[in-house]
């Protein structure tokens, strides 16, 4: 999770976050290259007498600026597009959990698990025990293996709700009446958090997420939720 001070994205923990991150720094690169560019020749306006009358028509000059703008708008456009066709692919998910939105908490469903139901809400604070997180941690956790195929299905009960855990690199909205979604893999074990990132309400951000992500062997013991 994010913690206090930190200026750049968190670590990621599936490989679409790793691209996302690896495109975020393509791109910023970009944008400061042009940022420098253009305070350059701001500079010189500013400082250099315009003496010169031979750059009133310069062809060459025009054709520059207009091709080399094209260039950087397909130099981002490509590997934005790659990592959006990524995140869409759907590959023979080895889970799949039904997520489901409501004013003011989380519902999953383990279908392949005999139609395991439960509610996911905000620990209040005289419930939170030593190492909680304030407005962060849930009475029950979703618990998913490692290294394998995970397919969510998310949609809502009432009204918008988004359902997203940063450092998965996971953000889909929950919709009244429609199913949508995604699917990740995460790398590692570990606990890993999220929010509504959707305005749904007066209680929009007292709708945590949290998933706790063990090994794949261990998950295979048998069911480990935190009810």
């Amino acid at each position: 999770m994010a913690h206090a001070a930190q200026v750049g994205l968190q670590d990621a923990t599936s490989p679409i976050m790793e691209e996302l991150i690896t495109f975020h720094d393509h791109a910023l690169m970009i944008i400061f290259l042009i940022c420098f560019l253009v305070l350059y020749a701001l500079f010189l306006t500013l400082t250099t007498k315009l003496t010169n009358t031979n750059i009133s028509d310069a062809q060459e000059m025009e054709t520059v600026w207009t091709i080399l703008p094209a260039i950087i708008l397909v130099l981002i456009a490509l590997p934005s597009l790659r990592i959006l066709y990524m995140t869409d692919e759907v590959n023979d998910p080895s889970l799949t959990i039904k997520s489901i939105g409501h004013q003011w908490y989380w519902t999953y469903e383990y279908t392949d698990y005999g139609g395991l139901i439960f509610n996911s809400y905000m620990l209040p604070p005289l419930f939170l025990e030593p190492g909680d997180l304030r407005l962060l941690d849930v009475d029950n956790r979703v618990v998913l293996p490692v290294e394998a195929p995970i397919r969510m299905m998310i949609t809502s009960q009432d009204v918008l709700h988004s359902w997203a855990v940063p450092t998965l690199g996971l953000k889909t909205d929950a919709i009244p009446g429609r199913l949508n979604q995604t699917t990740f893999t995460a790398t590692r074990p570990g606990v890993y958090y999220g929010q509504c990132s959707e305005i749904c309400g007066a209680n929009h951000s007292f709708m945590p997420i949290v998933l706790e992500l063990i090994p794949l062997k261990i998950f295979e013991m048998g069911p480990v939720f935190t009810l």
